[in-house]
């Protein structure tokens, strides 16, 4: 029930800066599509949960393995529960947790701000990036990773995003941007 809370959550907090999809898919579309985020080997145990329009959230499929996949505006992404409280935390301006989390992103994303954890969209100074499929790692020892913490970081190498604030963690590319 915890996770379930977390996980509810994150996903009404991020109803305030996603934007929306595109056009509205089946469930059955969307399912296929937040999977696609993880592994096949996560994504088969995985847990799908979908965000209304109006911050509700409904379970799509229960899962089995402490992963949750989900789609925020178009970036689809499954995250373990430790990975879930830290974007919580974030969204909801706290501290993070001092846990390991992991997040899987193996369809990229669509850009966003490496410096401004809050910024919704592309400005001349916010060093906006995009990465290609890539896994985040969460916590404490992500910062120990040795990863460049450059404002404007080749996105095809592993980078901190976020650098400076409570909320860095490290991006890890796993295949070229598409």
């Amino acid at each position: 029930m915890r996770a379930f809370t977390i996980i509810a959550a994150v996903a009404v907090s991020t109803m305030l800066t996603a934007e929306p999809q595109q056009k509205e898919v089946s469930d059955s579309e969307y399912i296929t599509q937040a999977l696609s985020a993880a592994p096949k080997s996560v994504a088969e145990d995985a847990a799908v949960v979908r965000v209304g329009k109006d911050g509700s959230m409904r379970t799509l499929r229960a899962g089995k393995n402490g992963f949750t996949c989900l789609m925020m505006g178009t970036d689809k992404m499954c995250n373990d529960a430790n990975s879930m409280e830290f974007i919580h935390a974030m969204m909801n301006h706290l501290p993070p947790p001092d846990k390991v989390g992991i997040s899987y992103m193996l369809a990229g994303d669509d850009g966003a701000s490496n410096t401004d954890p809050y910024a919704t969209g592309k400005t001349g100074d916010n060093h906006w990036i995009i990465t290609g499929p890539h896994i985040m790692v969460f916590g404490p020892p992500s910062k120990m990773l040795g990863y460049t913490e450059a404002k404007d970081p080749d996105p095809q190498k592993p980078y901190m995003m976020w650098a400076g604030t409570p909320y860095e963690h490290a991006m890890i590319p796993v295949d070229p941007a598409k």
